[in-house]
């Protein structure tokens, strides 16, 4: 499966997105600190107390700031995926005994209920709404309990330009689409992060399988 969106992403737009947004644990926790009053740790640690011996797949993993940040909280089988092959590279060098794979969402090569613990960080909202559902479907698919999000909020599915660019971005509620193409999955928690300087807010979910 081949989208624009895809085709965007793994251009130029796509690299210079990876140089301007690679962190230390240290760094993005402070960006959140700045952007939310709350660091990203501290996000993690709430919704995901108990949860640190789960097998781990972030989808759309970029250069690996997040799953850098659950290393450091205490998560060891960790497994990232990636489209742009540039980022992958960088990752692979910015992390430790940390699985980073190349390949799509839309097709996520892993085997059926193969992770616990599946979960994406701003990535969700770059997918077009006739898209997405392929994307949760593989999401689903190889996780065996539990499905995590972040992701840019509003109370309807809506575009929103992005850099200049239209068809890039949405926001939307996601915990709210799981639960409606998905009947067995239960809401464990669900926060709203509002932004401290802009009226934007963000959406963390954990949902279980029941």
């Amino acid at each position: 499966m081949k989208t624009k969106q895809m085709e965007f992403w793994q251009g130029e737009f796509g690299a210079e997105y990876t140089a301007r947004n690679t962190y230390s644990p240290q760094e993005l926790d402070q960006v959140y600190l700045e952007q939310f009053g709350y660091s990203r740790s501290d996000m993690n640690r709430e919704f995901l107390k108990g949860l640190e011996d789960s097998r781990t797949l972030e989808v759309g993993c970029n250069v690996g700031n997040q799953l850098n940040v659950l290393q450091e909280i205490g998560f060891q089988k960790l497994y990232g995926l990636e489209l742009q092959w540039y980022a992958v590279e960088k990752a692979k060098r910015l992390t430790k005994e940390i699985n980073i794979v190349q390949g799509s969402a839309f097709d996520l090569p892993f085997k059926d209920g193969y992770f616990d613990l599946v979960y994406t960080s701003g990535v969700l909202i770059h997918i077009s709404p006739n898209d997405i559902h392929v994307i949760m479907d593989e999401m689903y698919r190889v996780s065996s309990k539990y499905i995590w999000g972040f992701e840019y909020y509003s109370d309807r599915y809506e575009e929103i330009v992005y850099r200049e660019n239209n068809d890039k971005m949405w926001k939307g509620n996601f915990a709210q689409l799981f639960l409606e193409r998905f009947p067995d999955l239960k809401v464990v928690k669900d926060q709203k992060f509002p932004y401290q300087k802009t009226s934007n807010v963000d959406q963390m979910f954990l949902l279980e399988k029941k």
